[in-house]
C-alpha cells in the first residue's frame, strides 16, 4: 500500500496535533499541547499536556526520549514556554537536553511572552521556527487563545432545531428534535467545555442534570444558570451535586442565596435592574477561571447572548423535520435587526451529517453592538 502522505515536518506535526487534541477538555485554562521528538528517522518520544499543573508535553516527550534527545528535532504544537508558572520553563529543559531543532506550530498567544521561548532557544544555538500547520494549531487552542488575551470564557452556542428553526413544538415538546448520534456528539462537547450555561426557563421546563453522559466516563462541566429573579427550584436536579454557578441580580432574595451557597453552589450577583448583565457575568466567570462555556440555552438566552456579541462559535444541528406552529419556540428570540445587511453572519462554516441530522459549525461576524442583558 502506497502511503498518501509524504513524511516531512507536517507529517510529524500532525501527530503532535493528534496528541494534543486527545486531551481537549482536560487542561482547564491551560492550552492543549502535543510534542513529538524525532532523530534519524525514528520517533524517540511523544507527549501531551494532560492537566493543569501537570508536566507539559515537552517534558513527557523528553523523558521518553532520554539521552537520545540530544541532537533531535522537536515538534510541538505551541511555542515552548519561557516563564515560570506551575512548572519550570520548557524552553530551558529543551536547551538542557541538547536538542538541535525545534519546530512549533504556533507562537504563544500571550502578548507578554509571545516569541520569547523561540528567542531563548535561538540564543542557545538551537534552530527554532514557528508556523508549521499554524492554522490547525490555532483552531485547536481557540479557547486558550481567547482566554489568555481577554480573561473571559470562550462561548460556543449549541442549538438543535427543525428545518423551520423550531427547538420544540407549539406545546413545548422537544424530545427529541435530533437523533441519537447528534445527542451523543453534544455530550462529547460537554466533556470538552469547563462550563455549560442555560437559562432558568430551561431548568424549570426540563429539569436537566447538565451532566456528560457517554459510553465511557466523561468530565462533567460546571452548570451555569442565568436566573435574574432567582426562581430556580431548590430541588432542581442541577443542584443535586455541589458546584453549580447561578448568575442573578442584586434584587434577588438574600436568604435563598445563603441556602444555595450553604449547599456548595456559587451565586454571582450582577445587574441592579431586572436582568443579569451578561458582559459583567462573563467577566466574573473569567475571574473564576472558567475559560470555556457551552451555551445550551433557549431562544431568549441565545438571543440575548447574540445581541451582546458574546457568542464566539456556533454549533447548529438541524433535524430533517418540519413542525410548524406559530407559537413554537425558535433558536433565537430577540428583537432582531432592521436590515438584512445588519444580520449576524457565520464565517468559516463547516457542514457535516451526524446520523440523520445536519451539523453546521461557524464563527459569528457581528455588525453594530447592541444590548447586553437577559
Amino acid at each position: 500500500m502506497i502511503p498518501n502522505e509524504i513524511i516531512n515536518d507536517e507529517w510529524y506535526m500532525r501527530l503532535a496535533l493528534q496528541l494534543a487534541a486527545g486531551a481537549t477538555g482536560q487542561t482547564g485554562v491551560n492550552p492543549v499541547v502535543g510534542c513529538v521528538i524525532v532523530k534519524g528517522g525514528r520517533i524517540l518520544g511523544m507527549g501531551a499536556h494532560l492537566r493543569r499543573g501537570g508536566e507539559h508535553a515537552e517534558i513527557h516527550a523528553l523523558r521518553m526520549a532520554g539521552e537520545e534527545a540530544a541532537g533531535a528535532t522537536v515538534y510541538v504544537t505551541l511555542e515552548p514556554c519561557s516563564h515560570y508558572g506551575k512548572t519550570p520553563p520548557c524552553a530551558n529543559k529543551l536547551i538542557e537536553a541538547g536538542v538541535a531543532r525545534v519546530v512549533a506550530a504556533a507562537k504563544d498567544p500571550n502578548p507578554l511572552v509571545s516569541g520569547r521561548g523561540l528567542a531563548l532557544l535561538r540564543e542557545a544555538g538551537i534552530e527554532a521556527e514557528a508556523g508549521c500547520l499554524e492554522a490547525e494549531a490555532t483552531e485547536l487552542n481557540e479557547v486558550f487563545n481567547h482566554y489568555i488575551v481577554h480573561r473571559t470564557p470562550f462561548i460556543t452556542l449549541k442549538t438543535a432545531s427543525t428545518l423551520d428553526g423550531r427547538i420544540a413544538s407549539r406545546t413545548g415538546d422537544s424530545k427529541w428534535v435530533t437523533g441519537e448520534e447528534a445527542r451523543a456528539y453534544v455530550h462529547t462537547l460537554r466533556h470538552r467545555y469547563q462550563g455549560i450555561m442555560v437559562g432558568i426557563n430551561t431548568v424549570i421546563a426540563d429539569d436537566p442534570s447538565l451532566t456528560t453522559r457517554l459510553d465511557v466516563p466523561g468530565l462533567d462541566p460546571v452548570p451555569i444558570i442565568v436566573d435574574s429573579s432567582l426562581r430556580i427550584p431548590e430541588d432542581a436536579r442541577v443542584l443535586e451535586r455541589p458546584g453549580a454557578i447561578v448568575l442573578t441580580t442584586y434584587q434577588s432574595a438574600t436568604d435563598k442565596i445563603k441556602r444555595l451557597e450553604a449547599r456548595g453552589h456559587r451565586v454571582l450577583l450582577t445587574g441592579f435592574g431586572p436582568h443579569v448583565e451578561l458582559e459583567e457575568a462573563m467577566r466574573l466567570l473569567g475571574e473564576r477561571e472558567i475559560a470555556s462555556v457551552l451555551l445550551e440555552g433557549g431562544g431568549k438566552l441565545n438571543g440575548s447572548m447574540l445581541e451582546a456579541r458574546l457568542i464566539h462559535k456556533c454549533v447548529l444541528f438541524f433535524s430533517p423535520k418540519i413542525i410548524g406552529g406559530a407559537g413554537a419556540p425558535g433558536s433565537f428570540d430577540f428583537a432582531g435587526y432592521e436590515k438584512m445587511g445588519e444580520a449576524v453572519v457565520l464565517e468559516r462554516m463547516k457542514a457535516e451529517q451526524v446520523g440523520p441530522d445536519l451539523c453546521i459549525t461557524g464563527y459569528p461576524r457581528y455588525g453594530p453592538a447592541s444590548g447586553s442583558s437577559a
